[in-house]
């Protein structure tokens, strides 16, 4: 499996952002997706997850409100929606694939990660 972030960049405060990651090697609806960021100086935190249709997602506390997850099985991408980005969402974000097991909100419960793309939310 390898997937491919994007969507990432410079953007003011109270802005948007838009993130995808592309799934290819394996079948995107097999796989539960999730988001993790990851600030200077910080360990890698829980965003996002959803589920193999698209039908459950949940967020961090941090978040909610804010975010949306969704996801194109036709297209096998992720999306990461983020309104009224705030500089405490600037980290780099990672998406990541998980065929199985019930550990949803930690890094450790994925089996494939993408390379990251950063979010720079200025003042």
């Amino acid at each position: 499996v390898q997937l491919q972030a994007s969507g990432g960049g410079l953007v003011q405060a109270g802005g948007s952002l838009r993130l995808s990651c592309a799934h290819s090697g394996r079948t995107f609806s097999d796989y539960v997706m999730g988001w993790f960021r990851q600030a200077p100086g910080k360990e890698r935190e829980f965003v996002a997850w959803i589920s193999r249709s698209g039908g459950t997602t949940d967020y961090a506390d941090s978040v909610k409100g804010q975010f949306t997850i969704s996801r194109d099985n036709a297209k096998n991408t992720v999306y990461l929606q983020m309104n009224s980005l705030k500089p405490e969402d600037t980290a780099v974000y990672y998406c990541a694939a998980k065929y199985s097991g019930y550990v949803i909100k930690t890094a450790l419960g994925y089996d494939y990660w993408g390379q990251g793309t950063l979010v720079t939310v200025s003042s």
